[in-house]
């Protein structure tokens, strides 16, 4: 028996983020495996002096690190798989607030990224051994800041969390946002700019002019992306601090985490993990099964 679809959008635009929580890139067509968009947080700072992963979720520590941004060759490009077992990554081209280009195939990458961020710092990329799996999956630990906002259980304190083991992922390997979401935040929210980037989704869904949280019906059920691709929605995608935060050309904004917070729990998108993989571009339907 068909499994019966309704379609509840296109995919409008692809976005992968090769070291984690620094500007990414959005492309016009990805692999999705079971890790997520092939590229996706394959890379992490970590700081020497406590083994934590640095994460923009605590801009205190690390004020300047969502003023960098990362790239990878084309994902479709032979030789490499996204960081699974066994596979040697292609070098990733990170670049500077200040406009300078390294490389982490440079022999002293870490030396100019230490400098330019003022903490001691190591660039990693997940091995075979940390694979879920592999009998000894490596557990990293970030930390997380919480504003003094109204509406949030933790306010002004520093927490610290697990990411999933083998990967530097914060939950979920996908993270799904609608513009139906982004144009509810913008009504609620009118002095503010509702720019996928802030969210740093992977997969942004035109939903045609709607306005609402349609993401929270999808919880529980499946996603078809294009022809091949099958997600399981998870669950909503709690916001944090890095909602807020100036980046490119938009500016500081406490007001969106607010919104979230006083009218959908924080959450704004879903995460999805991956039921079958495969090519996605944009301009591919979007179903609900």
């Amino acid at each position: 028996m068909a499994v019966e679809q309704a379609e509840v959008g296109r995919i409008d635009a692809l976005w992968r983020y090769p070291v984690k929580s620094m500007a990414g890139e959005r492309r016009h067509a990805v692999t999705v495996t079971d890790r997520g968009l092939r590229g996706d947080r394959v890379y992490a700072l970590v700081d020497r002096t406590d083994g934590k992963v640095a994460t923009a979720k605590n801009p205190r520590k690390w004020p300047r690190l969502f003023q960098f941004s990362a790239t990878l060759p084309d994902d479709a490009a032979a030789g490499w798989d996204g960081g699974r077992a066994g596979v040697v990554l292609p070098p990733v081209l990170i670049t500077t607030p200040e406009g300078v280009e390294v490389s982490s195939a440079d022999s002293d990458v870490e030396q100019s990224l230490t400098l330019a961020l003022g903490r001691d710092v190591a660039l990693r990329t997940v091995e075979p051994a940390d694979e879920p799996g592999s009998g000894n999956p490596w557990a990293a630990t970030s930390e997380e800041y919480w504003p003094d906002l109204e509406g949030l259980d933790l306010r002004d304190t520093v927490t610290d969390f697990e990411l999933p083991a083998g990967t530097f992922f914060d939950s979920a390997v996908v993270h799904v946002l609608t513009t139906a979401t982004l144009a509810r935040m913008a009504e609620l929210h009118p002095g503010g700019r509702m720019d996928p980037r802030r969210f740093r989704p992977n997969v942004v869904v035109d939903t045609a002019g709607r306005s609402g949280f349609e993401e929270n019906d999808w919880v529980g059920r499946t996603l078809r992306l294009g022809d091949e691709v099958r997600l399981t929605v998870t669950g909503p995608c709690g916001r944090c601090v890095m909602v807020t935060l100036a980046q490119d050309d938009l500016p500081k904004d406490t007001g969106i985490l607010r919104i979230a917070a006083q009218h959908n729990r924080l959450g704004v998108g879903v995460y999805a993990s991956v039921l079958s993989g495969g090519r996605v571009r944009n301009g591919d339907r979007v179903t609900l099964e």
